[in-house]
């Protein structure tokens, strides 16, 4: 787990999506769908500012929602769906 903040642990999830995508020959361009999930929904603009940071002027449909608790205490968790055209 990287950083103790929500925007640390954001950042590090979008750069792990990027790397991800990368390795499948994709970027941010293909996301077609995300879904972020918080344990404090009250941290949602600090997550947001980070979360659009990292993607620029992309703009994926995306929905957020407060859970009660994640895997090794996150903060934050995002799924996508992305498709990538070869």
């Amino acid at each position: 787990m990287v950083g103790e903040t929500i925007t640390a642990q954001t950042d590090q999830v979008m750069k792990n999506i990027k790397a991800l995508l990368a390795s499948c020959g994709g970027s941010y361009n293909d996301i077609v769908k995300a879904t972020i999930f918080t344990t404090d929904l009250s941290q949602f603009t600090a997550l947001n500012e980070a979360y659009a940071a990292a993607l620029g002027d992309v703009r994926p449909a995306r929905s957020c929602v407060e859970v009660a608790a994640l895997p090794k205490k996150a903060l934050v968790e995002i799924e996508i769906i992305a498709e990538i055209k070869k």
